[in-house]
C-alpha cells in the first residue's frame, strides 16, 4: 500500500510538470483552500493532513487548511470566506446532504474549481471527489460479518459515531441496513462525540448497558478506541466481533492483536494528497471530471504493510 501511495504521488507530481521555484514561484504561487468537517486531532485527519501538507509542498502551491471538529456552521463559514478570497481552487468534505449547493453553484460561476474528499454529494456539480464510496462501505462491512458467521437474525449492531446526522454517518448506515433489514439484523447508530475521552465513556457504557453482538464503528476516531473500550468494561478481544474503519495505527494493531476482525482503509494520506493535485491541474487549465475512489479491506492475515507503513 506504501508502494501505490507513492506511485499515486510521483505521478501526479510529474504529470503537473512543476518546474517553478525561488522568486517566481512566490510571486505566482496559487492559493487553494481545503476544508475539512474532521477534527485536526482525529487520527484519520492528522495523517490525511500529513498527506495535504506534502501535495502543497511538491506543487509548490499555497493550501490553507482548516478544521471545523464536527460544527458544520464554521465549515460553512469557512467555505463563504474562501469564496470571498477567490482562490485558484477550493477542495471539501460534505458532511451533510446538500449543505453547500449555493456555494458550489457560486464557486463554479466565479472560475473557482470545487472538488470535494472524503465525503461527497455529487448533485451539487462539484467537478471531483476523492474518497471512498461509503455507501459501500457499509455494504462491505456487513456483508464481512454475515459471510463469516459473525451475526444472526435477531441480534443488536452497535454504530457508534461521532457525528451522528453527518454525510458519512446516514450513507454508510444505509449501506449497512442494505444487508442486515432483510437478515432480521438490527443495529444502534449511538452518539459518541468528536472528544476522545468522551467516546470512550460513551462506548463503554453502551457496552455495559446493552452487550451487543457486534460493533461496526461508523469513524475513526470510535474505530480507533475499540481496545481502550473492551479493556475497560473487560471484554476479550474476539468475543465480540468489530468491523468498521481502520485509518490509524492504534485499529491496525487492533486487527493484527483480535479486537478487530477487519477494518477499511481509506489511503488517507493520499487522500490528502490527491485533491490538492487535483485543483492543481484544474488551476493550470486540465479538465477533471472525474473521481478518485479510495478503499480496502483488511485482516490479520494483510494488516502487515498497513503497520510497516506506520511504523516507519
Amino acid at each position: 500500500m506504501t508502494g501505490l501511495r507513492l506511485t499515486m504521488m510521483a505521478a501526479a507530481t510529474a504529470a503537473l510538470g512543476l518546474v517553478a521555484s525561488g522568486p517566481a514561484l512566490a510571486q505566482d504561487q496559487q492559493v487553494f483552500y481545503l476544508l475539512s468537517h474532521g477534527g485536526a486531532s482525529d487520527p484519520f485527519w492528522i495523517d490525511w493532513n500529513a498527506g495535504a501538507t506534502s501535495a502543497c509542498d511538491q506543487l509548490g502551491v499555497d493550501c490553507r487548511i482548516s478544521f471545523s471538529g464536527g460544527d458544520m456552521a464554521a465549515q460553512k463559514e469557512a467555505f463563504n470566506s474562501a469564496l470571498a478570497a477567490h482562490p485558484d481552487g477550493i477542495a471539501t468534505t460534505s458532511a451533510e446532504p446538500g449543505l453547500w449547493n449555493e456555494e458550489v453553484a457560486a464557486a463554479r460561476a466565479a472560475g473557482i474549481p470545487i472538488i470535494f474528499f472524503n465525503t461527497d454529494d455529487p448533485a451539487t456539480g462539484r467537478q471531483a471527489y476523492v474518497g471512498a464510496d461509503l455507501t459501500q462501505a457499509g455494504v462491505a462491512w456487513a456483508q464481512y460479518m454475515v459471510d463469516n458467521d459473525m451475526v444472526a437474525e435477531g441480534d443488536t449492531v452497535f454504530l457508534p459515531v461521532e457525528v451522528p446526522g453527518a454525510s458519512y454517518q446516514q450513507l454508510e448506515t444505509a449501506g449497512i441496513a442494505s444487508v442486515f433489514d432483510p437478515l432480521g439484523i438490527s443495529y444502534d447508530v449511538v452518539d459518541t462525540g468528536v472528544d476522545q475521552a468522551g467516546v470512550i465513556a460513551r462506548m463503554a457504557d453502551y457496552m455495559v448497558a446493552n452487550s451487543p453482538s457486534a460493533i461496526i464503528p461508523l469513524g475513526d476516531m470510535v474505530a480507533a478506541s475499540i481496545k481502550r473500550v473492551f479493556d475497560q468494561v473487560g471484554v476479550e478481544p474476539g468475543s465480540v466481533a468489530v468491523v468498521g474503519w481502520g485509518n490509524s495505527k492504534e485499529a491496525a494493531e487492533q486487527v493484527r492483536d483480535g479486537y478487530m476482525q477487519a477494518a477499511a482503509w481509506q489511503f488517507p494520506s493520499a487522500q490528502g494528497f490527491m485533491p490538492v493535485a487535483l485543483l492543481k491541474l484544474a488551476a493550470d487549465g486540465e479538465p477533471i471530471g472525474y473521481d478518485v475512489l479510495t478503499f480496502a479491506l483488511y485482516d490479520e492475515t494483510s494488516v502487515d504493510p498497513i503497520l510497516n507503513l506506520y511504523n516507519q
